[in-house]
């Protein structure tokens, strides 16, 4: 049978009944660029000789005293994962000199070489499972490393003792809106060079609801240095529920436990909450009260007990602007703040902070 050629008032016609072709998201339409500054002010009354706050290893916001400086500049770019995306977030700060310096030393690896990397990872999502490899957020605690995202501008001590990144690959599946699993293949806590042979393991159990989210989450894996066997156990619990409008409430629970060759196990154990009211559309207030058991002085490098009390106004004139003005009183059952005369058991901050990012 002989065959003809369409018309082309006929193809215009069929093309049109066919409907509008979408054409694939490019490379460049899935591009997305964010950064921004995060600048503050603080001053301990204990005008500690070092000029520093908190402890040694900690202090990721308003580390310096008496000092207006940067706590964190950041500057990224990510591609959507369709199926394939990327992510790459720089930083520099006070901040980020203090988030590498546990890194191991070594070949090709180190806080000197990693110091400006929060994230650097690639991503592969296909329905209801994402896998993510690379430098990635920690799925531990209530906290972020980015300060606008928090409720209050210092972290708690949970958050300076427990990862803010992690290395490795980790795959997310979703059973639904609310429902969500991961499981993580780490380097080690906190940790983007590795110090032994051992691998670490991480879960996520997460539900996510209209007014109540909260997740339980785990750590196994080995934490000694070389050869030496020191098992680490770990469990978390965060819980945010909005109760009105206007208040929510969160709640945080850590403990800890780790082997020790020839010594028995270390162990820790913290609890947290945190109140926060929103007076207005651009105003809100947060007080934070917190207990750190550190039995063994495993984490914080003195066997004592840490309590804190937080109260933060945020306002947010614009957009992309969050300013947040912070009260902090922090106390040891030993003597490990920094003052200009000897170390005393507790200091006492005021802070004031900006942040803006796009």
């Amino acid at each position: 049978m002989p065959t003809f050629p369409l018309t082309p008032l006929l193809t215009h016609v069929l093309l049109a009944q066919a409907g509008p072709v979408e054409p694939a998201p490019t490379v460049l339409s899935r591009l997305q660029v964010e950064g921004g500054v995060d600048a503050y002010y603080g001053y301990d009354f204990n005008r500690p000789a070092s000029a520093t706050s908190f402890l040694a290893g900690t202090g990721t916001t308003a580390r310096r005293h008496n000092e207006a400086t940067v706590n964190l500049a950041s500057l990224g770019v990510s591609v959507t994962p369709e199926p394939v995306g990327v992510r790459v977030l720089l930083g520099f700060g006070t901040g980020m000199d203090v988030l590498h310096r546990a890194e191991p030393e070594g070949d090709a690896t180190g806080p000197d070489l990693w110091r400006f990397v929060q994230q650097a990872s690639l991503s592969f999502a296909e329905g209801p499972l994402t896998l993510e490899a690379g430098i990635f957020p920690s799925h531990i605690g209530l906290e972020s490393f980015q300060s606008q995202l928090n409720w209050t501008y210092t972290r708690s001590w949970m958050g300076e003792f427990s990862p803010y990144y992690q290395t490795g690959l980790k795959g997310t599946w979703r059973f639904n809106d609310r429902w969500s699993a991961q499981l993580h293949l780490l380097n080690g806590w906190q940790t983007i060079g590795e110090n032994n042979t051992g691998k670490a393991l991480g879960t996520q159990v997460a539900y996510a609801g209209d007014r109540l989210s909260a997740a339980l989450n785990t750590f196994v894996g080995n934490e000694g240095s070389g050869d030496a066997e020191a098992l680490r156990l770990f469990v978390d619990t965060v819980a945010t529920l909005k109760v009105t409008d206007a208040v929510s409430v969160s709640a945080t629970a850590d403990a800890g436990r780790q082997a020790r060759p020839g010594m028995s196990a270390a162990l820790w154990y913290a609890a947290g909450a945190n109140v926060r009211v929103q007076v207005a559309r651009p105003v809100a207030v947060t007080a934070r009260a917190e207990v750190y058991r550190d039995r063994d002085g495993l984490l914080s490098g003195t066997a004592q007990t840490l309590s804190e009390g937080t109260l933060t106004l945020e306002l947010k004139p614009a957009e992309h602007l969050t300013l947040k003005a912070e009260a902090r009183y922090d106390r040891s059952t030993e003597r490990v703040f920094d003052s200009r005369d000897t170390p005393r058991q507790h200091q006492t901050l005021l802070v004031v902070g900006a942040v803006a990012y796009f």
